[in-house]
């Protein structure tokens, strides 16, 4: 049966010591090649099983091209509920499990599988925060056409994402909010066998989506989750069916692990806001805590912050959280927080109070309308690739970003174009990129002659 209590470090200590206890009583009888072939099979593995390929693969004993054929079993048989957990379970206990308990009140976080403009995460840590729920949030930089939290973080020079685990508690106690990476110590199973996913096909796996995601959040010191999962052409997930079955599988091992949770499907088949790139994407955050209203944008981010106070325990439902983060930004309090916990990690707050003073690309270019006519559907993935042409994002992991650098792309699914209207705005210090980005974006577009439906913005919530 899976451990069913709050981790925390305490914990972490009783967990090795049961590791030494399985390696000296269980391991020993146990064969890797006879495990992957019982996965193979489709048979479900048992927590001990898991526990030990995982241990022995973060140890080196069972080689990588083990575990690769490991990986692609799970990938083509799945997992069952109690296995998903299991594998968390292993993972989260490779590295530390961070003890917040000597911080009061409640500990919530967000996670978003991704996607292009999505900087939610900006927006709802200062709402959520000045709110009065602790903030503990470990982000991840940009995947492929997707944008990092951690990327558009440091386009705010001196923004520091690199703290170590007592700057990361010190920061939380004093503003009730903190933005970090990854550290070496928090769940390194997981960068371990995510490299090894990212070069044998089995990243869309959902059982080890869910390994990957909630091992690292689960080891922030969480009490509670919301999920915002994407489905659309500019999502991992662009059927709803999956999105619906990676919220379900993050959801059943959050409960496994005790900690609320509540899972928000969201569309991303448009970019989320208008801003897309990592200074743009810091500018068009500013604006919406500082009250500007971008539709889609606030919808999503309000939906999140809402359920997020909501599981906190400041609001009875998400409709009082959402008017609870309303108040949060028409007072003010929303963007002195943001402002708090920029300066507390280094950052130069007069480029967020002073916007204009950020520099400026070296060339930009914009892309108008060549006929009239209804947007009725944009391919998502292509404007995220359009943007890393540009430099907002990484080819390769060698690639540096430049912070610059992004797209403003105005209309939405349903808007009424006319000819000559500017569609979008290109900008890079890459005067080669802009030809090619262009014709992405144009070739991303489909219009019609007759009206369109909007996008619904909220799929499902499920809790």
């Amino acid at each position: 049966m899976l451990f069913n209590f709050n981790i925390n470090e305490s914990y972490f200590a009783e967990i090795n010591y049961i590791y030494t206890l399985l390696s000296k009583k269980i391991f020993k009888i146990m064969n890797t090649v006879e495990l992957i072939a019982k996965k193979r099979d489709g048979v479900p593995l048992t927590e001990n099983e898991i526990i030990y390929l995982v241990d022995r693969f973060t140890k080196g004993k069972i080689p990588g091209y083990q575990f690769s054929s490991l990986l692609m079993a799970i990938y083509l048989k799945g997992m069952r509920t109690e296995e998903t957990a299991a594998l968390t379970l292993a993972m989260l206990n490779s590295g530390i499990v961070v003890d917040l308990s000597s911080i009061k009140g409640a500990k919530v976080d967000k996670h978003s599988t991704g996607g292009v403009g999505d900087k939610t995460s900006l927006i709802l840590a200062p709402i959520v925060a000045a709110a009065g729920i602790n903030v503990p949030m470990i982000s991840g930089r940009g995947l492929g056409h997707t944008g990092g939290t951690l990327d558009k973080l440091e386009s705010i020079p001196g923004f520091k994402t690199n703290l170590n685990l007592q700057q990361y508690k010190s920061i939380i106690k004093k503003c009730g909010a903190v933005l970090i990476g990854q550290t070496s110590k928090i769940a390194p199973a997981d960068k371990l066998i995510y490299s090894l996913r990212d070069v044998t096909a089995t990243i869309e796996s959902i059982p080890l989506i869910t390994g990957s995601i909630m091992s690292k959040k689960l080891a922030e010191g969480i009490d509670g989750l919301v999920l915002d999962v994407k489905t659309g052409s500019g999502a991992f997930m662009r059927e709803l069916k999956d999105a619906r079955a990676l919220a379900q599988s993050l959801i059943n091992t959050a409960k496994a692990f005790d900690k609320k949770v509540l899972a928000i499907i969201t569309d991303m088949n448009q970019p989320l806001g208008n801003y897309i790139g990592n200074w743009l994407e810091v500018y068009e955050s500013v604006k919406v805590l500082q009250g500007e209203i971008v539709d889609d944008l606030v919808t999503i981010s309000l939906n999140l912050s809402g359920a997020m106070i909501y599981l906190g325990g400041k609001a009875k439902s998400i409709e009082e959280g959402i008017a609870i983060s309303k108040k949060m930004i028409s007072s003010g309090k929303a963007f002195d927080k943001f402002l708090e916990i920029s300066k507390l990690q280094g950052g130069d707050i007069s480029y967020l109070t002073n916007l204009d003073k950020y520099p400026k690309s070296k060339y930009s270019e914009k892309i108008t309308a060549q006929k009239p006519g209804y947007l009725k559907q944009i391919n998502n993935y292509k404007i995220g690739m359009a943007s890393l042409e540009l430099g907002a994002g990484r080819k390769t992991m060698e690639d540096v970003i430049d912070p610059k650098a992004g797209i403003i792309f105005h209309p939405k699914i349903g808007t009424k174009i006319n000819k000559g209207d500017v569609i979008a705005e290109l900008y890079t210090d890459k005067k080669n990129s802009l030809k090619l980005s262009k014709k992405m974006i144009l070739d991303s577009l489909t219009f019609s002659d007759s009206k369109v439906r909007k996008a619904k913005l909220i799929k499902e919530i499920i809790s």
